[in-house]
């Protein structure tokens, strides 16, 4: 019936070159290539593994899906190897992966593992057509030496001068990539995090259930939350501490030994990784979101609180401020404090505890925050648009 129908329609169905994009996060439906043109993209090995979430990996996952729609075929490259200073084995790894891509190939990488060899990438941009994603610059992780984050910084500035194209994921770490690196502004870009809208958070009793979404590593800064809920233990909160455990053992231990110290320990719950359907349970369950960054370029845990309708307390670092951002009517749905001033976190929560018209203000900027937040479509549009712009010809970019 179908072909008759066409048949019928004098419809020559060798010309249908193109099918309509199929995503509920557009409003206006573009046309897109049924020939799909193809990047490879490289990333880090774990990029997949539950145990180790991350802002990085959840970004690279989801764009891989939505590229598609955009044009572009995904080709995955995982590389496993503890970037980004690698041993012998994952160097070589990469260096096969790339070696066996054609000249002029489009190449996508995860910062993380193209920032820490230049000696790897700088030869390989001569011939492919590489665009470098940094979701944190190499030198902004906390707990390095003063030596190895120079170095790393070095390393990090030597690809990105060789690539033609940089893409941030904030205004700040656009802003901040240039001036650092002394990068072309023109070779820099921003596709920022997209957020997809859930339903908004029941919480507990509207004010007391903490919710921390992060990685437990020094760079968050779990323990200044601890110290911070030291100091008030006066008022009825209970937290949650999401997020993966084995970055960082030591830390885990020393965040442990502080807990019980300050006797928290029926108070506050590092919960480990959740996903799915455990992880919208906790976010179900809150009332406020809490991050306490030394440094972040945008915070993906922000958006998907406001996603929600959570108000967020959160550092005044790096792209958190782009994360948090303002409802449509100018309403802040959260409140940024100083880095490095536990004290300062806990005034605001008492502010939060002690003042209903407090809470009232951030409820209602948190809904209209979340329905004007970006979809991962967005995302995905912007980064299809930095592929498709890359020279032809790769050794221009040296």
């Amino acid at each position: 019936m179908t072909d008759l129908t066409t048949e019928r329609a004098g419809i020559d169905r060798t010309r249908l070159t193109y099918v309509p994009v199929q995503h509920a996060a557009l409003k206006n439906a573009e046309i897109v290539p049924m020939s799909l043109r193809s990047v490879h993209f490289v990333l880090p090995g774990g990029v997949d593994d539950p145990a180790m979430p991350s802002g990085g990996n959840a970004y690279d996952r989801r764009v891989s899906l939505d590229l598609p729609g955009f044009g572009w075929q995904v080709h995955k490259h995982a590389v496993a190897g503890e970037w980004p200073r690698p041993g012998a084995a994952a160097r070589a790894e990469l260096g096969r992966t790339l070696a066996e891509l054609p000249d002029d190939t489009v190449v996508l990488m995860d910062g993380l593992v193209a920032c820490g060899v230049p000696e790897i990438v700088v030869p390989a941009a001569e011939r492919l057509r590489i665009a470098v994603l940094v979701h944190l610059p190499l030198g902004d992780e906390t707990g390095l030496t003063a030596e190895v984050a120079a170095e790393l910084d070095a390393r990090e500035r030597a690809v990105l001068r060789a690539v033609p194209a940089v893409i941030g994921t904030s205004d700040w770490a656009v802003r901040r990539l240039v001036s650092h690196h002394g990068l072309a502004p023109d070779r820099v870009h921003v596709a920022t995090p997209g957020a997809d809208i859930a339903p908004l958070a029941s919480g507990t009793d509207g004010v007391s259930r903490l919710l921390c979404v992060a990685a437990v590593t020094p760079r968050k800064g779990q323990h200044r939350l601890i110290e911070a809920l030291a100091a008030v233990t006066d008022l009825p909160w209970s937290c949650v501490c999401v997020g993966g455990l084995g970055q960082d053992p030591e830390y885990v231990a020393g965040l442990r030994t502080l807990i019980s110290e300050y006797g928290l320990q029926d108070r506050l719950v590092l919960a480990g990784p959740q996903a799915g359907a455990e992880l919208d349970a906790s976010y179900a369950a809150a009332d406020l979101m809490v991050l306490t960054s030394y440094a972040e370029t945008y915070g993906m845990a922000v958006t998907e609180a406001l996603a929600r309708g959570i108000p967020v307390l959160a550092t005044d670092v790096g792209g958190l401020p782009e994360a948090v951002g303002r409802a449509p009517d100018g309403g802040v749905p959260g409140i940024l404090v100083p880095p490095e001033d536990p004290a300062a976190l806990a005034v605001e929560l008492r502010g939060w505890f002690g003042e209903a018209d407090v809470r009232r203000r951030l409820k209602a900027a948190a809904r209209g925050r979340r329905a004007a937040l970006d979809g991962w479509a967005t995302t995905a549009r912007s980064l299809a648009g930095v592929l498709g712009r890359l020279p032809n010809e790769p050794r221009r970019a040296a």
